[in-house]
């Protein structure tokens, strides 16, 4: 089977090759802005005609979209998540390959949630910022494409290569720098918040599965339980043999110039997470586990500990 498989360095992108290279079956391309794709090309700025002379001469069974940005301006997210998946969809329209397209969309399309609610599909999406708003017109562009395409939403992935500025990576370096500094003690902001974190290497067989299968539409992809930022705290200060204790920050604190003292987690308590996703989010995964025959494998602990090892290499 040949892959084309585009956003190949990203965090996802990274773990998603790993998975297919093992995979004796698959003949794999990577196409990225990097040196060190095989094609160098911006889906952005490329346009669709030389990509769609592209695919009729690879001739891929599948196209995998890892590609895009997690921050920016509305200007810039709206280019690297919309127009770039609009060149994707419109060569895959044009060209002789007939390719199948598994686009990687998130979490952050639904918005707020009710606490307590688990997300399904069929859920309205409302975006609570850009990004989601960015990834929400992407899948309906590949959902209005009338290609043979499946659109997987991740919730929070996690594990090895965890972004340093994602909550779990920013809590895991508040963590290292307390503990290389001696502090018994370590005060964060909002711990309160609720999410459904997910293995990176869980996502990546999600993502093999969907470009065997013949599912189509959107796909939840997640575990299915929500797990609160000061439980992942513990965890995590247990996993790193840190003895200090932990404190969350009240509003007030937060907002009160604390100074070095408080860890800010990229969250304020009180106000939207920065996925636009308020207090809690939580998947509804039934349909991967029907239509992919995919389940979670790696627990919370697990993907803690390797992000833990990777900030504890920066001592």
């Amino acid at each position: 089977m040949r892959v084309l498989l585009l956003g190949a360095n990203g965090f996802l992108g990274r773990h998603v090759a790993d998975r297919l290279l093992a995979d004796p079956a698959v003949q794999l391309t990577a196409l990225g802005r990097g040196d060190d794709a095989d094609v160098r090309f911006d889906l952005a700025a490329g346009s669709p005609g030389a990509l769609t002379r592209f695919l009729n001469a690879v001739h891929p069974g599948v196209v995998i979209n890892c590609a895009g940005a997690t921050r920016g301006g509305a200007r810039e997210l709206a280019r690297h998540n919309t127009v770039a998946v609009a060149t994707v969809c419109e060569s895959l329209r044009r060209s002789s390959c007939g390719a199948r397209l598994v686009q990687i969309g998130c979490a952050s399309e639904y918005g707020p949630s009710q606490p307590g609610s688990s997300t399904a599909e069929e859920a309205v999406p409302r975006p609570g910022g850009p990004y989601g708003v960015s990834k929400l017109a992407a899948t309906e562009l590949v959902l209005g494409s009338d290609l043979d395409a499946v659109v997987l939403r991740i919730f929070s992935p996690a594990g090895p290569g965890t972004p340093a500025g994602s909550p779990l990576g920013r809590l895991a370096e508040a963590m290292r720098r307390a503990m290389q500094a001696g502090d018994t003690e370590l005060k964060l902001s909002g711990l309160g918040v609720q999410r459904d974190f997910v293995d990176v290497r869980d996502v990546s067989r999600a993502v093999h599965a969907a470009s065997l299968s013949a599912a189509q539409g959107v796909v939840n992809i997640g575990t299915g339980r929500a797990v609160r930022l000061r439980d992942a705290a513990a965890v995590l200060a247990r996993v790193a043999g840190y003895g200090g204790s932990i404190h969350e920050l009240d509003a007030a604190a937060a907002r009160g110039g604390l100074g070095g003292a408080a860890e800010h987690l990229g969250i304020q308590p009180g106000y939207p997470y920065p996925d636009g996703c308020g207090s809690w989010q939580q998947a509804d995964v039934r349909t991967a586990r029907d239509r992919l025959g995919w389940r979670p494998r790696i627990n919370l602990e697990e993907s803690l500990a390797d992000i833990w090892m990777e900030a504890a290499c920066r001592i």
